[in-house]
């Protein structure tokens, strides 16, 4: 097993290359050399069942791995009881979604810390999750995983350590490691390759081997602010912000590990996954 790359959506050159809608998408991965896409769902799951079949049809025959993203708006942590009960409905919908892609994984954004403190929003997020594991279970959708994601900004519930906690509460849980969003969050801080590896060492010792060995990532170089965390994604072609991709491609050979990588830079996604494939796979020759 090795770790396999591919983008958030399609990128800008999926159009320009002559492809015209999602039916077209593992031709392109196909034809770019990706191994894997992330379906956005982030303004709600609107996707429809027999699309989401075809797509997954194609994707089978390509060998290109579904996943994907659940609606931005789902706050696992919100103080009003009636929008985190909204919150698992929506994960249940990702869930059938990403289903019918023939993909197992959805990704889920935590919520914010706005309204109380740290511990208090995190408590909240734990029991909704536990409360939407118990939903897929019941739906006959226990094989779906969640995976709740680093997040950028300073005052969002998902900092490295909190999204340990919410993978803590079920043994399917895998995190979404976005290292954009933690080096945006510590203003440039993790970026270095003794920092990336201080993050994999927190993943194995929180959630084992098998956790670190198939753990779920989000890349991209993000500018962030001196005090708020994320700004914007940006392109690998970025000097100023980081994080850079080399050092972690390196520890992820070096640690014999097979995560799955989904780029998202801003259009270049595609591009830019290809770059990170390219070096990894340098790197096993």
């Amino acid at each position: 097993m090795t770790a396999i790359f591919g983008p958030a959506g399609t990128p800008e050159d999926f159009k320009i290359k002559g492809y015209k809608n999602s039916l077209d998408i593992p031709d392109y991965l196909c034809d770019i050399g990706l191994d894997c896409f992330e379906y956005q769902c982030g303004q709600g799951v609107r996707i429809k069942e027999e699309l989401a079949r075809n797509i997954a049809g194609k994707a089978k025959e390509k060998n290109i791995t579904m996943s994907l993203h659940a609606p931005y708006f789902i706050s696992l942590s919100s103080v009003e009881k009636e929008k985190r009960d909204k919150s698992i409905d929506y994960i249940l919908q990702s869930a059938r979604a990403v289903d019918w892609l023939g993909g197992t994984r959805i990704v889920i954004h935590s919520g914010s810390c706005s309204k109380m403190s740290r511990e208090e929003a995190l408590s909240l997020a734990k029991d909704t999750l536990k409360r939407a594991r118990e939903a897929l279970v019941s739906n006959g959708l226990s094989y779906i995983r969640c995976c709740p994601e680093t997040m950028g900004k300073v005052n969002q519930l998902g900092n490295l350590n909190e999204v340990m906690e919410l993978c803590l509460v079920d043994e399917s849980f895998i995190p979404c490691i976005d290292f954009g969003h933690l080096n945006a969050r510590t203003f440039g801080n993790s970026n270095t390759k003794q920092d990336y590896e201080f993050i994999l060492k927190i993943i194995e010792n929180k959630l084992g081997k098998s956790r670190l060995n198939e753990f779920h990532s989000h890349f991209s170089k993000i500018e962030y602010t001196e005090n708020g965390g994320e700004k914007r994604h940006l392109t690998f072609e970025d000097t100023v912000y980081g994080p850079e991709y080399e050092p972690l491609m390196e520890l992820v050979y070096e640690y014999g590990i097979s995560p799955t990588f989904i780029c998202e830079s801003s259009g270049t996604q595609g591009i830019d996954a290809k770059s990170m494939k390219n070096y990894y796979m340098s790197l096993i020759k």
